[in-house]
């Protein structure tokens, strides 16, 4: 078997602060013996969740059993999880924003056993929905925990009280069509019914204006999916609300969230060939 190094483009920060948190867990526990320390533990789950890495790939290049390196990857994400903030949290940031822009995306997954809830329709495929909240410059401030596929993106901001925290904070928040009858402050584009055949000038101008500032906010969905291990979820569903939570939480942590990218240098991990 052959091995080469790999380089996961994360910043030390990340690394750092997830070994920190590995350790205090290990003490806590008064763990006497890994077969990684801390820092490759940490490696270990910065590569599969930034690079998409398989766990037979990352097992062979680190040295481990495939069951190994599974639960060190699942620990690490659930220490991640446990540390992200939740909308009321988040809320303090958002509140301060001049409007914040609100999306959903579908994380494709693996077919399942149950799969007719994960179906989406619109993206024809099976997945899970989740509900993203951008600032104006289009930075991804919060994700929230995952929903079946079949779920609308209205339903979905409802379920997770997206709508009323924005309402009650008076933040406007952009959307698109899907979140026609939101109210509050959520502002849509003008959506054509049948007493209402054809949009006027100003209309659709409006529509135009809103499309435009929108638009910048899919930046936060495609800063999510640059983490490879959401390109296709691999595992039970059950699972991508904490994987996302601990991509959040790794992405503040970063600094990518705050003054674009600073890395001081990419982390490096033996991966398999």
């Amino acid at each position: 078997m052959l091995s080469y190094p790999a380089a996961i483009p994360l910043s030390t920060r990340s690394l750092n602060h997830l070994a920190g948190l590995i350790r205090a867990r290990r003490d806590q526990r008064r763990s006497r013996w890994r077969r990684l320390d801390p820092g490759r533990q940490a490696l270990l789950a910065l590569a599969h969740l930034r690079n998409g890495d398989t766990l037979t790939r990352l097992a062979a290049g680190f040295e481990i059993g495939v069951t190994t390196a599974w639960r060190y990857v699942r620990e690490a994400i659930d220490l991640l999880a446990v540390t992200a903030d939740d909308l009321t949290t988040a809320m303090t940031r958002i509140r301060l924003l001049a409007y914040a822009i609100l999306d959903g995306t579908l994380i494709p997954i693996d077919r399942v056993s149950d799969q007719k809830p994960y179906y989406s329709g619109k993206h024809r495929r099976h997945g899970v929905n989740v509900q993203v909240i951008a600032d104006p410059a289009g930075r991804l401030i919060w994700a929230s925990p995952a929903l079946p596929g079949s779920v609308h993106d209205l339903t979905a901001a409802r379920t997770h009280a997206i709508i009323d925290a924005l309402t009650n904070a008076n933040v406007m928040t952009l959307a698109d069509k899907a979140y026609q009858g939101a109210r509050g402050s959520i502002r849509t584009p003008f959506k054509r019914h049948r007493y209402r055949p054809k949009l006027s000038r100003w209309q659709k101008k409006a529509n135009r204006a809103h499309a435009r500032i929108r638009a910048i906010g899919e930046r936060a969905n495609a800063t999510l999916k640059t983490w490879k291990v959401l390109t296709r979820l691999r595992c039970s569903p059950h699972r991508a609300t904490p994987i996302v939570q601990a991509i959040l939480v790794l992405h503040h942590v970063g600094g990518c969230g705050r003054r674009g990218w600073a890395s001081p240098g990419p982390c490096r991990a033996p991966v398999d060939a």
